[in-house]
């Protein structure tokens, strides 16, 4: 009898953790008394009514039939059609995708933990009423994670498109993005939220620090640490600026004496980078993410191959030789970028006969027309590198997808490497060809001081200005309901999503780390023959905070935000052009006359000796990882 009533008690508790765990997904979970809309779903224009119908069904089902168990409301416009979808998720909903995508939240002792419903309890501000909990690019990445891992179970096509085909385990969002059934998906701008942050960021001129942890709520933390990278690196720049403007006004015809320059400028581009991954730390654990486990990822939308078995998750996926994809990479892409250093080079020397030819032009008229011509081939020769970069970018991108990685993050890896390789080459060939050939430091000035200034103001011009000048002529309409104060916060909904669907896509960070980067390059190589260097860098990076800041806020529409605990693989490409600066650094010093004073007898010692001063210093790089 005792052993009938215990199995009873036990039974009874086992069926209500049962029925807990089922209340946590259960249907009633996604009702929500006020709908509020956080990403758009927009289809192809004339999507047939059995496919949105099958779609939307997928995004509100229940869990346990493979649906997102989100809320979804179609947005109807002035002329009736309904192709875009409002997509939002209950409170509840939201708590427990916070749980899966395992982000890291404050607790009440002030350590950081992964969140966990079931002890929601013991993080810092949380309240079953506190629906600001989670900020709104959190709940927007996990109604963006939710979607991309709707997958099929049974369907073998997309119903109404026989040709989309499916099979078990496909994302069926990636399939409609391949076949043009989705047009985009992206979140909603908080009208009041990014008018605040608008003020705070860039609305008035002050001196001070960005608001990080305002965009880091806004765009998330990869947009976040780009902006406290780039306010970073200003600030590093000063010291570099300061001591660069007395030595280049007392030293302005003397270009050989830059030895004092060259060994604190060795020191300073190794520093920096060693300061900014301590404070880049700090910040990604008070945001969460520098404890944030990874989460799998999945393989890219574009990624095609032969259907088979992931031996990891054990779904079926697109499956394609490693051994192909390494034939496509050293035997195509390979020798096509080759080329196009070769190319490079090329352009180069023509660039050298176009300086050759200034200067003769020069000697023979001594004139201040001859004089500014001395300035022309590099201004050219800037201009044509702007160019070969874009348009090597794009063969780049082109060849990478078609490599057909199968991760995002191989695929970028690839990308970055194909782009940096060129780029440096392109922007410091020549200065390396000057310094090291022909040994001409006058050159050498004057050739740094216009790259720099020219790819500073033509990539102020591509990036900012251009899109922001296109945004108004091709909007006017819209432009004034964006831009008018009256109006700013009190768009209609539709309005407000017919607006930001128009507006352009930002496509993440690259092209700006990249700038940074080359940046970087031009400071930290040669800039003891130009002390100004630094001084350009600082006044071109507080406009560029201020133009980035604008065209995140007004010219593009709002990213989801992605969590990331550093910057990723441009950590790598900064420290390996920090080690270039160190053996360019050191070499320059060699070269000095003032150096080889010290050696009149022996050039082999003097050698030497640089040679061991830069490994010393290399090998104390070495030790601080």
């Amino acid at each position: 009898m005792m052993t009938v009533e215990v199995t009873q008690i036990l039974h009874s508790v086992v069926s209500a953790s049962s029925q807990k765990m089922k209340e946590s997904w259960s249907s009633f979970d996604t009702f929500e008394p006020s709908f509020r809309p956080l990403v758009v779903i927009e289809l192809a224009k004339g999507t047939k009514e059995e496919t949105r119908e099958w779609l939307t069904k997928r995004i509100v089902d229940k869990k346990a039939n493979g649906g997102a168990q989100l809320l979804v409301k179609p947005l109807v416009t002035e002329n009736g059609d309904q192709n875009i979808y409002l997509v939002g998720a209950s409170h509840f909903r939201l708590l427990l995708g916070a749980e899966s995508v395992g982000l890291v939240k404050e607790c009440n002792d002030n350590s950081m933990r992964t969140f966990t419903y079931s002890s929601r309890k013991t993080f810092k501000g949380f309240a079953d009423d506190n629906h600001n909990f989670l900020t709104m690019a959190e709940c927007q990445y996990i109604i963006k994670h939710e979607l991309e891992n709707l997958r099929a179970k049974d369907e073998k096509i997309i119903p109404g498109y026989p040709q989309a085909k499916l099979y078990p385990g496909k994302s069926i969002v990636r399939r409609l993005l391949t076949n043009g059934i989705l047009v985009q998906i992206f979140p909603l701008h908080d009208r009041e939220e990014l008018k605040k942050l608008r003020h705070t960021w860039y609305g008035r001129v002050k001196i001070g620090y960005q608001p990080l942890d305002e965009i880091r709520c806004y765009f998330g933390e990869t947009i976040a640490l780009y902006f406290g990278f780039l306010e970073y690196f200003t600030f590093a720049l000063i010291p570099m600026a300061v001591i660069g403007i007395p030595y280049y006004v007392f030293a302005w015809e003397d270009y050989d004496k830059y030895v004092m320059f060259a060994a604190f400028n060795l020191l300073w581009s190794t520093v920096i980078l060693e300061v900014w991954k301590r404070f880049c730390a700090v910040m990604t654990y008070r945001w969460g993410t520098l404890l944030m486990k990874r989460q799998f990822e999945e393989p890219r939308p574009g990624f095609h191959g032969v259907l088979g078995i992931n031996p990891v998750t054990g779904r079926e996926e697109p499956v394609y030789s490693s051994i192909k994809r390494q034939i496509r990479i050293y035997l195509v892409s390979l020798p096509f970028v080759c080329l196009c250093l070769y190319f490079s080079l090329y352009v180069m020397m023509i660039y050298f006969d176009l300086e050759q030819w200034a200067l003769d032009y020069h000697k023979e008229n001594e004139s201040n027309f001859s004089s500014l011509m001395l300035f022309v081939p590099s201004i050219i020769y800037a201009v044509v590198i702007e160019i070969m970069n874009r348009i090597y970018r794009y063969a780049a991108e082109f060849l990478t997808s078609w490599e057909n990685h199968r991760l995002e993050s191989s695929y970028q890896n690839h990308l970055i490497l194909k782009v940096l390789v060129f780029n440096f080459l392109n922007c410091f060939a020549s200065l390396f060809y000057i310094a090291f050939v022909l040994f001409d430091m006058k050159l050498l000035r004057q050739s740094l001081a216009t790259l720099l200034i020219t790819s500073q103001i033509l990539n102020q011009f591509a990036e900012a200005f251009l899109p922001y000048w296109l945004q108004k002529r091709h909007k006017k309409r819209m432009k004034k309901k964006m831009y008018s104060q009256k109006t700013d916060t009190g768009l209609s909904l539709v309005e407000q999503v017919n607006l930001e669907k128009g507006m352009g896509t930002y496509f993440g960070t690259f092209d700006d780390y990249l700038e940074l980067f080359l940046q970087f390059g031009y400071v930290s190589l040669f800039s003891c023959v130009y002390p100004l260097a630094a001084v350009f860098a600082v006044l071109n990076n507080v406009t560029e905070i201020y133009s980035d800041a604008l065209k995140m806020c007004r010219v593009y529409k709002r990213p989801f935000a992605e969590p990331t605990a550093s910057i990723g693989v441009w950590q790598l490409a900064f420290e390996t052009m920090s080690v270039i600066s160190v053996v360019t650094n050191c070499i320059l010093i060699g070269m000095s006359p003032q150096v080889n004073a010290l050696f009149p007898d022996s050039k082999m010692d003097l050698i030497l000796t640089v040679a061991l001063v830069e490994q010393m210093k290399l090998a104390a790089e070495s030790l601080k990882e």
